[in-house]
């Protein structure tokens, strides 16, 4: 008999250890979600609230520039009419296709389409007018490039440059604000 009081009291043992681990366990799993809510939860508010900031100051930058802009196009004056009415002044310039010089002597070539927006000096009409001269002074930079000058993501940068500089060496000061790359396909 005695060893039936043994066995049970080692099962009673037994029996109660788990309810201690349970216990415990469920501590540990409730400290644990606590934990990563927080850390998730606190993530998610300094993520979210940069991100605000950010387009909150982008769109004050951008507005800022916009009404920048708007004294410029109204004193240009001259172009087509927008959808809203206002000035629209660019000279879409027709695609340029040229052969690229290539080490292999491939035959290799340049689609160029781009929009020129015309400086506080100057105006559509008097940028149609000097275009054949600008083409001229694009086409020996463009038919310089080679293939691998047009590799990357700063290729498009480099030749908008490029281009902006020649057209200022050309036309002369503030005659060409920027230019809008439309296309660049390289073949």
């Amino acid at each position: 008999m005695s060893d039936d009081i043994i066995v049970e009291a080692k099962d009673g043992e037994a029996a109660a250890k788990p309810k201690g681990s349970k216990k415990k366990l469920m501590i540990i799993i409730g400290a644990a979600v606590l934990v990563l809510g927080g850390g998730g939860g606190g993530a998610a508010f300094f993520l979210m609230g940069s991100d605000k900031a950010a387009a909150k100051t982008a769109e004050g930058e951008h507005a800022d520039a916009e009404a920048e802009a708007e004294p410029e196009a109204e004193g240009e004056g001259e172009g087509e009419k927008g959808k809203d009415g206002k000035s629209a002044a660019y000279l879409d310039v027709p695609p340029l296709v040229v052969n690229l010089r290539s080490a292999d002597g491939a035959a290799r070539f340049l689609k160029v389409h781009f929009v020129l927006v015309p400086g506080k000096a100057s105006s559509v009409e008097k940028l149609q007018g000097k275009l054949p001269l600008l083409i001229d002074a694009y086409q020996p930079f463009l038919r310089e490039l080679r293939p691998e000058d047009l590799n990357g993501s700063g290729a498009v940068y480099r030749v908008k440059e490029e281009l902006l500089v020649r057209a200022t060496q050309t036309l002369g000061p503030d005659a060409v604000k920027d230019v809008l790359i439309q296309d660049l396909v390289q073949q």
